[in-house]
């Protein structure tokens, strides 16, 4: 059985409820086999939350996917402010109302920034901007042991996504494929790397990644890691900012 996220569990509970009174409702005033057009929409309601254990690759020179979706757009950016600046690589991930939508951290690093901005809801495919007007949580991580920048995970909501969920905080210590939170419903991830780490993508867009257990950047430079034990746990859930409407 695949595990349940403990961040739709209030949207799993009322939305059984709702659908169980709609089914009854049905049943009565038409016929019962009416009711099980609900039975669609329930399983969807439980699949969206899933959040599947994943193998995270081992190599030391690559940075992994921090969500599942699809590769929507694979861009050089001249001037990345949130990476100091520099030239970076980005690429987006659209995730649909069926992937799955919880966050993982693309490498090792250190939360130096989170950055939550209020914003539009625009279609997340819709790529430019969505990701410069809407809605969104910028995340960025660093060495542990020289400060210095290495990635930024932004989450970014879509027309119909209305929340963000991030569960570290600065400070923390996360690990490589580590669950960082997640985005309902369906929305935009993307990944920045700056070009001083010699990145490349090892994606196409239009390609299906999975979140912690694809690669897709590989780095010509290596990252220069601390021991993570002291990551955050991933029992502690703050709202960044605030909670968006449901």
């Amino acid at each position: 059985m695949v595990p349940l996220t403990r961040h739709g569990f209030r949207e799993m509970l009322i939305g059984s409820v709702v659908l169980v009174a709609l089914a009854v409702g049905l049943g009565y005033s038409l016929a019962w086999p009416v009711s099980l057009i609900v039975l669609p929409v329930l399983i969807w309601l439980f699949a969206f939350f899933r959040d599947p254990d994943r193998p995270v690759p081992g190599e030391q020179h690559v940075m992994v996917s921090p969500a599942d979706g699809t590769v929507s757009d694979i861009t050089e950016v001249e001037k990345c402010d949130l990476l100091g600046g520099v030239r970076a690589l980005r690429v987006g991930i659209f995730l649909s109302v069926f992937n799955v939508h919880v966050n993982r951290s693309p490498c090792d690093g250190k939360v130096v920034k989170v950055e939550y901005k209020k914003g539009k809801f625009i279609n997340a495919m819709s790529h430019a901007k969505a990701s410069d007007e809407n809605e969104s949580n910028t995340v960025v991580l660093a060495e542990a042991t020289t400060g210095r920048s290495i990635a930024v995970v932004k989450q970014i909501v879509g027309l119909i996504a209305r929340r963000i969920i991030f569960t570290a905080k600065e400070g923390d210590l996360l690990e490589r494929g580590h669950r960082i939170g997640m985005i309902k419903f369906g929305s935009r991830t993307e990944l920045y790397v700056p070009m001083w780490l010699e990145p490349s993508a090892k994606v196409q867009v239009g390609q299906t990644v999975r979140g912690a257990a694809d690669v897709i950047v590989m780095l010509g430079k290596p990252i220069q890691t601390t021991d993570a034990s002291k990551a955050v746990s991933e029992e502690f859930e703050p709202l960044v900012g605030r909670e968006t409407p449901a």
